[in-house]
């Protein structure tokens, strides 16, 4: 058997000393970040609350780093379009992806993904919209076990939702599922379509962002019977929550976080965690997001990879038992 020559020692020294160089490169770039703006890529249109969750964080967060931090929209495709380009992106520190549920429940729900989980990365949980079930303010129903019981009579309750995988459709499910409602489901383009639908009379309840009802609801134009986090919406603090009505499993909100591409520097993301936290604990941010019915989160990077760790384990029995399937 004929065994390889050795490998001479210049090439070596020389592919040694290209490691070492790369190495010094990404520290070096790690510690003058930021040096330029930065760009928050939003997988939805301008105006929802991920948007707004986003352009707060974003306005707060460029004044800790010392440069803008310029907001993209880039809706499709239910948000793989936006997840895609950040998947995609140089991994410098200079391209982040702040999606909400659907970068964890698109692949519950598509065929195909056109990029890897793990091609992004968690840097910080930013913040909660929670979902409020509402129904016309002239509704018989008042209540969650009002709307179940109402669903059984007949041809069952209509309900909205901003289309397939989308949180609304997941409270639905959950309503369905776990709480044993009977819903005629209609898909709708956005959660807006689907609050005008309960407002225009075309269907009967639907669940959205506190952001977007919460005006709504102010105004008398719908009347809200539940919200679906841990706790009450602090903007609607007459409004119990699912769980206070007998609905233990009917938790889901409308959340947003921070992703970067995978092989970003560590220590670049650990720079705009601290940045995010430091901004959402700001008395002016929160004053922005909180009458809102949106409630600040941050913490480590390792507490948003648990959440959302424990967010796939929970929604994707509700994906399968809904058969839910991208549209």
């Amino acid at each position: 058997m004929r065994f390889p020559e050795r490998i001479p020692m210049k090439f070596l020294l020389r592919a040694t000393l290209a490691a070492s160089m790369l190495a010094l490169a990404a520290t070096g770039h790690a510690d003058t970040w930021p040096s330029k703006p930065i760009h928050f890529v939003v997988p939805f249109g301008p105006g929802g609350a991920n948007d707004l969750v986003a352009r707060y964080v974003a306005e707060a967060a460029s004044r800790e780093l010392g440069q803008p931090i310029i907001v993209d929209n880039k809706p499709g495709a239910g948000s793989v379009l936006g997840a895609e380009i950040v998947a995609r992106s140089a991994p410098d520190g200079y391209t982040f992806l702040a999606p909400a549920a659907g970068v964890i429940t698109n692949a519950m729900i598509k065929k195909s993904m056109p990029y890897k989980e793990d091609d992004l990365v968690p840097v910080v949980f930013m913040a909660v919209s929670p979902s409020v079930i509402v129904v016309p303010p002239d509704s018989p129903i008042k209540d969650l076990k009002d709307l179940v019981a109402q669903s059984k009579k007949g041809k069952g309750l209509t309900f909205s939702t901003a289309g397939t995988g989308s949180t609304p459709h997941f409270v639905a499910a959950m309503l369905q599922h776990k709480g044993g409602a009977k819903l005629d489901v209609i898909p709708y383009k956005s959660g807006s379509e689907g609050v005008m639908a309960v407002i225009g009379k075309q269907v009967e309840a639907t669940s959205e962002g506190s952001p977007v009802v919460l005006p709504q609801v102010k105004g008398g134009k719908l009347r809200a019977i539940a919200s679906t986090w841990n706790r009450r919406v602090a903007a609607l603090q007459d409004v119990p929550t699912a769980q206070e009505q007998g609905f233990p499993d009917l938790v889901i909100g409308h959340w947003s976080g921070l992703f970067a591409p995978k092989g970003t520097p560590d220590e670049i993301l650990e720079k705009m965690n601290a940045a995010v936290n430091k901004a959402l604990k700001s008395a002016e941010l929160r004053a922005k997001l909180i009458p809102q019915g949106i409630d600040p989160q941050g913490g480590s990077r390792e507490d948003f990879r648990k959440f959302l760790a424990s967010e796939k384990a929970r929604l994707g029995p509700v994906a399968k038992a809904a058969q839910m399937q991208a549209d």
